[in-house]
């Protein structure tokens, strides 16, 4: 299994008892990988790279936010937490001083090594993988991440559940690239996107491990590994299957799962995916503020990658925050409609959005075929529904807020489509992640994600009944507003 890229390729920064990773933008205590921000890691990247040199406050902040107008107090707290992380003072060893008046300096001896001098060479051989690369940062994930950092060891069976275009397989790859120097026998990423047949999944792992044809998977049975299953939504039943007889006949396998459904599998811990943070209507004109958002941070880092000297502006504010709410705060959204900043700028990026549908067709050529356009990534859900799943999702589209499942029945049921069959078809649809369900003081509601939505307003037109269930859906409407000759706010209507 050589042919595999090895964690130990690239040149490391050794200080005190840490190694610095600077490839797998990862910290190791030991063996130990350390929980760190990616605004402290940028930090402590510029700092240990100019080591006995005094780094000004304006030159990190520039450094680490160059798209954004940052306060002095955000550095300080990130040089705090980067301090406690490091154990700073705590066993009289210092790392980075405060120099008043000029900046920080990181005043540790740092060694660079290449990696394999760190471990020993069987030890380097075991650490092995086949993770991509990481061409740009992950966004606002780091709570996330730690914690299936922390639990997955531990619960040995995780899924990552969520959406089209959550960024369900980026969580997943960080999460895996942090545990590399925690399972001796590697880290593998086995891909079920490519695969239709059931049939294969058993070969279609073997291949990626690169084991020998009709190897049986005891071979895995001592294994000390980290497996991550991806895109298993469409091989549900056979994925349950592998997953169980996997953790049943190999004790020190860890295995985390990405699906837009649980498996359903025995021990398996669930971990569904929000969207990245939105700033409210009610957000301060303050370009600091917005920049704590995560889907304006990624907004503005995506846009700057694609337009050199992009900045967010007071002005801009408003705009860039309707953007990321309208989009559902979807990452691969985002993304995909701030790679057009160049072509549309921020006003008619603001002026597509009530065709998002349009936007969701601009696709990115280096990305794998389902996350090109956002539209691809919900043909890959919508076409593993069954038909009376696709029928109730486009029925669904014409709710232009949230819903009670009592309306999505007076909606949308008919004489084929019985109100105990469709109630049944929304929990598959929330199963699957392409309606959200919430409680609202006490009231079970549901709603499409606008993206969600677009999609599945355009398929029920070319169905032809679009005008039929706009009418239902102002007809219910008009009724529910008045209930034994008592107008009901429409918040308790939608």
């Amino acid at each position: 299994m050589n042919s595999f890229r090895d964690l130990n390729s690239d040149t490391v920064l050794r200080f005190g008892p840490y190694a610095f990773h600077q490839r797998q933008r990862l910290i190791l205590d030991g063996d130990r990988p350390l929980r760190m921000g990616g605004r402290a890691l940028d930090i402590l990247q510029v700092l240990v790279e100019r080591a006995g040199h005094v780094v000004s406050k304006d030159e990190l902040i520039a450094h680490v936010w160059p798209t954004s107008v940052v306060e002095e107090i955000n550095l300080r707290v990130h040089i705090a937490a980067l301090r406690r992380a490091l154990g700073d003072g705590q066993n009289g060893e210092r790392y980075i001083v405060n120099v008043p008046q000029r900046g920080y300096s990181f005043v540790a001896p740092v060694e660079s090594v290449p990696a394999t001098t760190l471990v020993s060479i069987e030890t380097a051989q075991k650490h092995q993988h086949n993770l991509p690369a990481r061409l740009t940062p992950v966004t606002g994930r780091d709570s996330m991440v730690g914690s299936l950092v922390r639990q997955l060891p531990v619960r040995r069976l995780m899924t990552l559940v969520g959406p089209a275009g959550i960024g369900k397989t980026t969580v997943a790859l960080r999460v895996a690239e942090l545990l590399l120097q925690h399972y001796k026998d590697g880290v593998w990423l086995v891909d079920f996107a490519v695969l239709d047949d059931p049939a294969r999944v058993v070969d279609h792992l073997t291949q990626t491990l690169e084991l020998e044809v009709g190897t049986t998977l005891d071979v895995l049975a001592n294994r000390h590994m980290l497996l991550v299953l991806d895109n298993c939504e469409h091989l549900l039943e056979r994925c349950r299957a592998l997953v169980d007889d996997l953790l049943a006949s190999a004790p020190r396998l860890s295995i985390l799962v990405t699906s837009r459904e649980p498996l359903m599998a025995a021990g398996e811990t669930v971990q569904r995916l929000p969207s990245l943070a939105v700033p409210p209507a009610s957000a301060s004109h303050s370009v600091a503020e917005s920049m704590g958002y995560s889907a304006v941070q990624l907004f503005v880092s995506r846009a700057r990658a694609r337009q050199q000297g992009f900045a967010l502006r007071e002005q801009d504010l408003k705009a860039v925050r309707e953007i990321c709410r309208r989009l559902d705060g979807l990452p691969l959204a985002i993304e995909l409609a701030a790679a057009q900043i160049d072509a549309l700028a921020l006003v008619g990026l603001q002026a597509q959005l009530d065709n998002c549908f349009q936007l969701l067709t601009q696709g990115r050529r280096t990305a794998v075929p389902r996350h090109q356009t956002l539209k691809a990534a919900l043909d890959w859900s919508y076409e593993r529904l069954n038909q009376g799943e696709q029928t109730v999702l486009q029925r669904l589209s014409v709710f232009k807020m949230s819903f009670t499942l009592e309306a999505a029945i007076g909606v949308s049921s008919c004489e084929l489509l019985k109100p105990d069959q469709l109630a049944t078809l929304v929990q598959r649809l929330v199963a699957k992640s392409l309606l959200s369900m919430d409680q609202v003081n006490g009231t079970t509601r549901y709603r499409l994600l606008n993206t969600t939505r677009t999609y599945a307003l355009e398929k029920l037109e070319h169905s032809g009944h679009l005008r039929t269930f706009e009418q239902r859906y102002s007809h219910y409407i008009s009724r529910a507003r008045w209930v034994s000759g008592v107008q009901v706010p429409m918040q308790l209507v939608e």
